[in-house]
């Protein structure tokens, strides 16, 4: 009843009473909505169904599992579901398991490109279903690509050169076991190997070969080699698994006679390197780039604004520090 005349408001009345809301309501609408627009451009890194992807090229390396660790870690601290996947080294997985992750709704995708050019469809996947994505330790050569995380090669390659060739005095013959072609990661490594060589003229490479990045293959290629150049004094693998069967060819040879440098720091690496096996490794960290990768993944799906490459420095490991690298 109305409290001044004792009448009931009519209908008409009563529907203008309800459908004119006060001042404070409008405040309240108006910071309601401002917070719900907030949260769902900043909430991707709180939960709920946030969801990553992160397609790695292969398990069946140590390198590749410290990425998976690091990322996972940091997907845990910030309670994020993500779903990662291994290609084994095969290209079509990696579309086959975007496609898998475009299905799922996520919010962004992390790749590790098993071959530079052959990611491209890939990518191409995920950017049909308007999902951001970013590349880890190797660039892809096509596509919208947000960023690309990875380890400064270049510079870690030309490290590799003087460590070899200040452990040889400047001079002798090298052997350098490439990695895999068609990543990026091989392709940087060669390049800062050969540019940083150039500067010993006393240094010959007398052979080069792919091993893929693969230890069995390192040794079979050390081996083939060592039968065509037995006087090689130096070897560059441009990764610890290749420089790992390399050592294995070589027997009590190596890291003595012959002096073998190694790139990843990855912990049977450092091992190595302890024992006297392998003269030094280029430690990457694998956990960092695993760690930012995730980061700048929830970054790229928020809308923001994107470096083309962020590189994560690297270092040299010896006899001398090796211990400070032990996981």
């Amino acid at each position: 009843m109305n409290s001044l005349t004792g009448a009931r408001p009519t209908a008409r009345t009563g529907a203008r009473m309800t459908a004119r809301p006060t001042a404070r309501t409008t405040v309240s609408l108006v910071a309601a909505l401002a917070a719900a627009t907030a949260l769902a451009l900043t909430g991707c890194d709180r939960g709920g169904n946030t969801d990553l992807g992160l397609a790695l090229s292969t398990m069946n390396n140590p390198f590749f599992v410290g990425i998976k660790e690091g990322a996972q870690a940091e997907a845990d601290a910030r309670g994020l579901h993500l779903n990662i996947t291994d290609a084994q080294n095969d290209p079509t997985q990696q579309i086959n398991q975007m496609e898998t992750f475009t299905s799922q709704n996520v919010k962004a995708a992390i790749i590790n490109p098993v071959d530079s050019d052959a990611a491209v469809p890939a990518v191409g996947v995920a950017n049909r279903a308007k999902v951001p994505v970013i590349s880890i330790d190797r660039g892809v050569n096509g596509g919208t690509v947000g960023s690309t995380i990875a380890s400064d090669n270049v510079a870690g390659g030309r490290l590799a050169a003087k460590t070899l060739a200040d452990s040889l005095g400047g001079k002798g013959k090298v052997a350098f076991l490439e990695g895999q072609a068609g990543t990026s990661a091989a392709r940087e490594r060669s390049q800062g190997f050969e540019e940083g060589i150039k500067k010993y003229p006393g240094i010959q490479v007398v052979a080069r070969q792919p091993a893929d990045f693969d230890r069995t293959k390192g040794m079979d290629v050390m081996s083939n080699m060592l039968q065509a150049h037995h006087d090689i004094g130096g070897v560059f693998a441009a990764n610890d698994e290749m420089a790992l069967g390399a050592s294995k060819a070589l027997g009590g040879r190596s890291g003595k006679d012959v002096k073998v440098v190694a790139f990843d720091g990855t912990p049977d690496g450092v091992k190595a390197v302890r024992s006297g096996a392998l003269t030094a490794t280029v430690a990457q960290q694998p956990e960092l780039l695993g760690k930012q990768a995730v980061d700048w993944a929830l970054k790229a799906a928020r809308g923001e604004k994107l470096p083309r490459s962020v590189r994560v420095p690297v270092a040299l490991v010896t006899g001398k520090n090796a211990a400070k690298f032990d996981g």
